[in-house]
C-alpha cells in the first residue's frame, strides 16, 4: 500500500512516500536556518516555510519514490502535538489530496509516531514495551500495549529536554540549536569537572524537570563571569550538564521498566539522537537485562517517514 505521510509540526517540512515500513522517499527540509539568530523556533516563520516549500517537497518524495499522486492509496499526516499554523498546512494539504484522489485520511499522534520508527526498522520489537519520547518540546514515558495503547507514566513538569539544552546554548552563547553544539562541546570537556543537580520530583515518581539545571548553569555562569569563562571551561559546563540530563533520563526511564517489569524500552525523537544519552541508556539497561531500542539518526529528528508507516499501520489495524 503507497501510503503518503505528511509531517509539519515544527520547523521541518517533511514528505515521504511508505509501503508498509519500507520507506521509499523521506524528503525533509528545515527552516532552522531562520530560527538561529532568535533563539528559538517563531511560529509565525515556520508556517510561512511550510507553505513556501509543501509543495516542492511533495513534487521530490513521489519522484524520488518513482510514483505518482494517482498511485497513492493513503494519506497519513501529523495532527498533534505541535505549533497550530504549522500543523494547518500539513493538514490542510492532507485533507486537499485524500479529497482529489479519493483516497482515505488518517491522522497520527507525532509522539506515537516517534516511536513507532523503531517498528519499522527493527521486525523482532513486540508489544508491551516502555516508550521514551525526548525532544525539544516533549520529554514523556509511556506504557505501550499496541500501536494505538497507550498510558502516559510520566513527563516533563516544566522544560522538555531539548528546550533545556537550547536554553543553556544560549546561556553560554553557543547558538541554536543547542543540542547538537552541546554534544559537540562535552566531547571536549570532562563531565566530572562540575556537577549539577540533577531534579527528581519525588521518589518513585516517573516525572521529569529540567527548569533547575537550567538555572543552575545560568548561576554559575554568572558567578564566574568575572574570572572569564574560556572555552575550556565552556566545554566542561557542556559535559557536565549533559551528563546531568542524561542521568535523570536514564534513571526514569529504567525504573519504568522495571516498575512495570517490561524488558524492552523503544526511544525517540531528536534528543534521542544524542550518542551520549544512547550509550548510557545501553549500558544501564544492560544491568537490568532490558533491551534498548533507538531508530536510526535520520529517523530520529522530525520527518513523514515515520508518520506514514504508523498511518498505515493504524489504518490497517482499523480495517
Amino acid at each position: 500500500m503507497y501510503t503518503l505521510g505528511i509531517e509539519t509540526s515544527c520547523d521541518e517540512t517533511s514528505v515521504s512516500v511508505t509501503n508498509g515500513n519500507d520507506v521509499l522517499s523521506n524528503i525533509v527540509t528545515s527552516s532552522v536556518h531562520l530560527h538561529s539568530k532568535y533563539g528559538g523556533v517563531v511560529p509565525e516563520i515556520a508556517s510561512r516555510f511550510h507553505l513556501e516549500y509543501i509543495n516542492p517537497v511533495l513534487k521530490k518524495s513521489l519522484k524520488t519514490a518513482g510514483i505518482t499522486l494517482k498511485d497513492i492509496e493513503l494519506v497519513a499526516v501529523t495532527k498533534e502535538p505541535g505549533l497550530v499554523g504549522s500543523l494547518l498546512v500539513g493538514v490542510s494539504m492532507a485533507k486537499a489530496l485524500s479529497f482529489s484522489l479519493s483516497v482515505p485520511l488518517i491522522e497520527v499522534d507525532h509522539l506515537i509516531a516517534h516511536l513507532y520508527a523503531n517498528y519499522m526498522c527493527y521486525r523482532d520489537i513486540s508489544f508491551p514495551v516502555i516508550g521514551l519520547v525526548v525532544s525539544g518540546g516533549h520529554t514523556s514515558i509511556m506504557l505501550m500495549d499496541d500501536i494505538d495503547k497507550q498510558k502516559v507514566l510520566g513527563r516533563t513538569q516544566d522544560d522538555a529536554a531539548g528546550e533545556a539544552f537550547d536554553k543553556v546554548a544560549k546561556i553560554l552563547g553557543l547558538g541554536y540549536p543547542g543540542g547538537p553544539i552541546i554534544e559537540k562541546r562535552a566531547l571536549s570537556g570532562d563531565a566530572g569537572k562540575i556537577r549539577f543537580p540533577r531534579s527528581f520530583i519525588k521518589k518513585g515518581s516517573l516525572d521529569f524537570s529540567f527548569s533547575g539545571i537550567k538555572t543552575a548553569v545560568l548561576y554559575y555562569v554568572n558567578r564566574h563571569k568575572s574570572s572569564g569563562l574560556n572555552e575550556a571551561v565552556i566545554n566542561d559546563i557542556c559535559a557536565g550538564f549533559q551528563e546531568a540530563v542524561c542521568d535523570m533520563i536514564v534513571d526514569n526511564a529504567l525504573l519504568a521498566c522495571r516498575k512495570s517489569k517490561i524488558s524492552t524500552l523503544v526511544i525517540g525523537g531528536g534528543v534521542s539522537a544524542n550518542v551520549r544519552l544512547r550509550d548510557r541508556l545501553t549500558q544501564e539497561a544492560e544491568k537490568w537485562s532490558i533491551r534498548v531500542s533507538s531508530p536510526p539518526l535520520k529517523l530520529c529528528l522530525d520527518n513523514a517517514a515515520m508518520i506514514g508507516g504508523l498511518g498505515e499501520a493504524l489504518y490497517k489495524k482499523r480495517s
